[in-house]
């Protein structure tokens, strides 16, 4: 399967909005020459990635972007909750 190929829309996301809502979007959607499930698709999507962009992606100038390598190439510290926790069998496995 080619990673390039278009997905196939199959699945279905209904809404239920205001008349004013509505008109809203339309209006929107009809000065971006689009659908308003166009439109709704793609300023969605749109608001969907800024918003995971913000969990994924983070920017640090050299000294920290320094200091975070250093941290995480440093062996872990001892922890004995940890190692105990670890170590316990599974309840599954009781």
């Amino acid at each position: 399967m080619n990673d390039d190929a278009p997905e196939s829309r199959s699945e279905r996301i209904d809404l239920r909005v205001t008349p004013t809502a509505k008109r809203i979007l339309q209006q929107a959607a009809a000065v971006a020459q689009k659908t308003v499930s166009e439109f709704v698709l793609d300023t969605g999507l749109k608001a969907a990635m800024d918003t995971l962009a913000d969990r994924r992606v983070f920017q640090l100038d050299r000294k920290r972007w320094d200091a975070f390598m250093r941290a995480l190439d440093a062996p872990p510290r001892a922890n004995a909750r940890l190692r105990k926790l670890l170590a316990r069998k599974p309840a599954w496995e009781r």
